[in-house]
């Protein structure tokens, strides 16, 4: 979260940590005319997974999360192809028979960079971030060949967050403060939004009271957190950080800051209470452990992960307890799989994943009922 995050395609490991862990780009897609293979929709040993469904058919899409109701989705989509040169956001309505179609509409501007949009709990309105007050255009990309050709995540200084209705109109915007603003999601009694700012000089977790839009910094520890989500009883919170712990690892995160750079490929999940205290280290795996949610239990873990590989990919999706144990991998792509979130009666699981692609690099957002 977020992440909040630009989403660029797969071609290399640091494509692929790319289109994966920044929770500020992904990109959602109109469904195209290609007809590809049904036979990598789903892999035999993703028992967890039950009528799954693609909904998207094209582009990069992804940040796919549930409305309070569990009726629509919204998420961030970027295609070229449709004149879509950096992420939008886009809403679209579940569907519920099988000939149903999922029909994404834009709901933010049009312009600059978006990402990690989330619904308020009335149902009529939603957050999102944005670099548009900054510039209409797509902020520059940065050039990975001054760091060594790896993946860097810039952390746009022009990204706030807005509130708008589902007619797209922004209705009130709730950060402004210099520094990154994103990776917006909304507490379940919808009273609070967790998020990312580096508005006191590193990258931290902030709460906001919508009501008196009062906000309280959360984590005080030297490194990137975000990608926040509380849990679904309210009690916890949950997400991902890096945590740069020799004098190298430091100078170099400090260094990248100062530019408004990331680069986010170590990472591991964290939780604590919903006010911040009592951290934990859930995983320590090495290598990028992010895009984490609590299940409908609120105890145990799903998360996206590409620990096993050393290369860097494929990112696959795992479960495990919330101390860290009796992990289990649960998606099989060759390629990329992230963003697990559940709908809110814990029935269905969306995801985002590069498989039944046609052997494109597209990005899509499929759907399933969860079999425990």
């Amino acid at each position: 979260m977020s992440g909040a995050k630009s989403r660029f395609l797969i071609l290399t490991v640091a494509a692929i940590v790319s289109v994966a862990i920044f929770s500020t780009a992904f990109r959602p897609g109109a469904a195209s005319e290609t007809h590809v293979k049904a036979d990598t929709l789903q892999y035999p040993e993703e028992t967890h997974f039950k009528n799954i469904q693609q909904l998207t058919f094209g582009g990069d899409n992804a940040e796919a999360y549930f409305s309070f109701d569990g009726k629509w989705l919204i998420f961030q989509k970027t295609s070229a192809k449709e004149g879509i040169p950096c992420d939008q956001i886009y809403i679209g309505k579940v569907p519920v028979k099988d000939d149903d179609k999922f029909i994404p509409k834009l709901v933010s501007t049009g312009l600059g960079r978006t990402t990690c949009g989330a619904f308020l709990k009335d149902g009529k309105h939603i957050v999102y971030a944005s670099t548009h007050l900054g510039s209409v255009d797509c902020p520059p990309v940065p050039d990975r060949s001054k760091y060594g050709n790896r993946y860097i995540w810039p952390v746009y200084e022009s990204f706030d967050i807005f509130k708008a209705d589902l007619t797209g109109k922004i209705v009130k915007q709730l950060t402004k403060t210099k520094g990154y603003d994103a990776e917006a999601t909304i507490s379940p009694d919808g009273k609070k939004m967790i998020f990312t700012s580096a508005r006191d000089g590193d990258l931290d977790l902030y709460v906001m009271d919508l009501a008196s839009e009062k906000v309280t910094r959360i984590t005080n520890t030297l490194g990137y957190d975000g990608g926040a989500w509380f849990s679904p009883d309210g009690k916890k919170i949950i997400w991902r950080a890096s945590r740069p712990s020799t004098p190298e690892e430091v100078s170099e995160y400090k260094a990248l800051l100062a530019e408004n750079l990331v680069a986010p490929t170590r990472m591991e999940v964290f939780v604590a209470n919903a006010d911040g205290s009592e951290v934990q280290q859930v995983s320590k795996f090495g290598q990028a452990n992010w895009a984490p949610a609590f299940m409908p239990d609120s105890k145990n873990i799903i998360f996206s992960s590409n620990h096993e590989y050393k290369r860097g990919f494929p990112f696959n999706l795992y479960i495990m307890d919330a101390t860290g144990g009796n992990l289990t991998k649960i998606s099989r792509d060759k390629g990329f799989d992230a963003f697990p979130m559940f709908s809110p009666d814990g029935k269905k699981i969306v995801f985002c994943s590069n498989r039944n692609n046609g052997g494109t690099r597209d990005t899509n957002i499929f759907i399933a009922d969860w079999e425990k």
